[in-house]
Parts: C-alpha cells; sequence; structure tokens
C-alpha cells in the first residue's frame, strides 16, 4: 500500500471555459450554455485527474470564479471596496465588502462535489473556503444594526452546514482553505489576527464529531497566484504550532516551495496532534519546472526523517489556478506536476516499506 496522495484543489481552466466565461459576461451564451461548458471542463479535468493514477481527485474548481468567494454568488449586499491582499510580484487581490446582515451564502460546495460524483470512478475530495476568511468580509467600522458577534454566528453555522453538506453528499474529505494563516503574521506579527483566525476556524471545527473531522483538513500556504506569492516571506516557524491546534484531523501543509524544509519539518514533528495525518507538499505549482518523480521521492524521505510514515501523505504545495483568471501555469504543467506526484509518492512508499 502507498503513502496517501491527494491534489489541493484548483487546475487551470481549459482555453474553451475561458472563453465561454467571457462570452457569458457579455451576454453572448446564456446560464444553461455556460453550465454546459463547466461540466464538460470537470468532467474533462476528473479524467485527467485518474488518468494520473491520483487515487483521490477533486473537481479542478472549475467552475468557481475564486476560492475564496464563490459562496457569495448572487449576493446582493457586497460593495467591491474590501480588503486587498498584496502579492510579492505588485499584484493585488481585493475581497468584498459586506454592506448589510444577515450573511448567508449564496452557493455551498457540495453543488461542485456533486457534480464531479457523476463523473468520478475514484473518491473526490472537497475544498472549501476557511470562515476566517470570509470574516474578512466584515467592515472595521461595522455595519449599522448588525453586530460582529452576530455576523460570526452567522458565518459559523454557515460553515458548519457547507461542510456537514459535503461530508454527506459523499466527499472523501473536505478541506479548509486557510492560506490566509500565513498572511495574518505579515499584517499583524503579534499574531493577534491570527489567534482570531484560529478560534474562529475552531468554533466550526468544534461543531464535528471526532470521526467526521478525521475526514475534515486544513491547508495552508503563503498564497500562489499568478506565479506569486503573499507570504512566503513569514517564518513559517512561527505559524505552525498555532496552525496545529485546528481540531482537524488532516494538514495539508506547503513544503515544497519552503526555504528551510527540514525546520518546519521539525515544528510539524514536535507539534503534530495525536492522531493527526500531515500531507506535505512535494510539488511547488509556481516553479515552471516540472518535478521528476526522483526528486519527488526524495522530498517524501526526507519528510519520513521526521514524521511517522503511518501519519504522512502527499499533497501538491497549492492549488494551480486559484482564480479563474490565473492563467500563469499551463493545464499541461499542472497534470504533469500531479503524475509527478503520483509516482514520486509511489517511489517512495517503496523505499519505505509501505
Amino acid at each position: 500500500m502507498t503513502l496517501p496522495t491527494e491534489p489541493i484543489g484548483s487546475i487551470p481552466r481549459p482555453a474553451e471555459l475561458l472563453a465561454a466565461l467571457d462570452d457569458h459576461a457579455a451576454g453572448r451564451i446564456d446560464d444553461e450554455q455556460l453550465a454546459a461548458v463547466r461540466d464538460a471542463a470537470v468532467r474533462d479535468t476528473v479524467r485527467r485527474l485518474e488518468e494520473t493514477g491520483s487515487p483521490v481527485v477533486t473537481d479542478g474548481e472549475q467552475a468557481k470564479p475564486s476560492f475564496a468567494t464563490y459562496p457569495l454568488a448572487g449576493l446582493d449586499r457586497l460593495a467591491p471596496d474590501g480588503v486587498v491582499i498584496p502579492f510579492a510580484d505588485g499584484h493585488q487581490r481585493q475581497l468584498p465588502r459586506l454592506t448589510a446582515g444577515p450573511l448567508r451564502y449564496g452557493l455551498r460546495a457540495d453543488q461542485y462535489l456533486r457534480a464531479a460524483l457523476r463523473h468520478a470512478t475514484v473518491p473526490v475530495k472537497q475544498a472549501v473556503i476557511a470562515p476566517s476568511a470570509l470574516s474578512l468580509l466584515f467592515p472595521p467600522d461595522g455595519i449599522d444594526g448588525y453586530p460582529r458577534e452576530t455576523f460570526l454566528d452567522d458565518l459559523t453555522a454557515e460553515a458548519e452546514a457547507e461542510i456537514r453538506g459535503c461530508l454527506d453528499a459523499g466527499a472523501h474529505s473536505v478541506q479548509l482553505d486557510f492560506t490566509e494563516a500565513r498572511l495574518a503574521l505579515k499584517l499583524d506579527p503579534s499574531g493577534g489576527v491570527l489567534e482570531q483566525f484560529i478560534a474562529l476556524n475552531n468554533r466550526v471545527l468544534e461543531r464535528f464529531s471526532t470521526e467526521e473531522r478525521a475526514r475534515i483538513g486544513v491547508h495552508t500556504c503563503p498564497g500562489g497566484d499568478q506565479d506569486s506569492t503573499h507570504s512566503l516571506d513569514v517564518d513559517y516557524a512561527a505559524l505552525l504550532p498555532s496552525l496545529l491546534r485546528l481540531k482537524a484531523g488532516i494538514f495539508y501543509v506547503q513544503l515544497a516551495s519552503e526555504p528551510e524544509p527540514d525546520k518546519a519539518l521539525g515544528v510539524l514533528a514536535d507539534h503534530l496532534p495525536a492522531q493527526a495525518r500531515v500531507f506535505v507538499g512535494v510539488t511547488d505549482p509556481i516553479d515552471p519546472r516540472v518535478e521528476t518523480p526522483a526528486q519527488v521521492r526524495d522530498r517524501v524521505l526526507t519528510a519520513a526523517r521526521h514524521l511517522p510514515v503511518d501519519r504522512l501523505g502527499t499533497c501538491d504545495d497549492c492549488g494551480f489556478s486559484p482564480f479563474a483568471d490565473d492563467t500563469s501555469t499551463s493545464r499541461e504543467t499542472a497534470f504533469a506536476k500531479i503524475r509527478a506526484r503520483v509516482e514520486g509518492t509511489a517511489l517512495a512508499s517503496r523505499e519505505l516499506g509501505c
């Protein structure tokens, strides 16, 4: 039996889907026509992931406008001038701002999961946005008639319902995307913002049983968009002890692009919760070079020197295209890297006697 290996989430959208998104925005095609192109992209993504030998697949986030804002689809209580996320290359992404309550998700991720399950012959995992990220929608100066604590109550309930819906629909696992964790330390080196994020995410995770949390994971990375990151310069060792206090059964940890992987692995080994499994990143979506299976194998063997093999797995550092308009990595490169991850994990498993 080989070590478990899973994708993180997004795969670059095919050219046909990107063109359809432009056509839909311009009114040249209708919702039904766009949905057909999206479904074809999901079907092709699942098929190609299975062809890499991946034992677990995702929908590649083909229908998400972004990994962060998809729950807001159709909502009208938003303004465009929310929190700005700066990346190292100078480009920015901006979240919307909530203008009135109550907060209700306009779309939940089990919709994407069910679409992928129609095409998959292997287990399907589902990525969801962490509630901590959506907490940034609430403006610093508040909302008249909608206290922040009421907003957090609503957000907690919505996040729980989304995760539970994915579990009930048959997700192999549900992954909370918590890319803002490392960014929090950049924005607030005191750790206060990070502690608020951890507390909010735990507020949701605590609503699940031990058995359910064994299927719920948390993903951390320094962001990955247009071949740039937002917080790779933040010391990972300052983040990981707090991250590992999350009451999740799985941790997906970016590592292939980490400047000091042994240092990070040491912290992981010291703080990994009992019974939790850690999937270490062994492919770097931002690096245009495709890893060889041997390189992946060596990264796995390095991780196995620090972590118990029976609690180890592999993943990609991040998604390959977290925003629909990100074309910095080609679809072909993404699948080649995933194939290298699968094959390299199998090589390491043989050497480790798994």
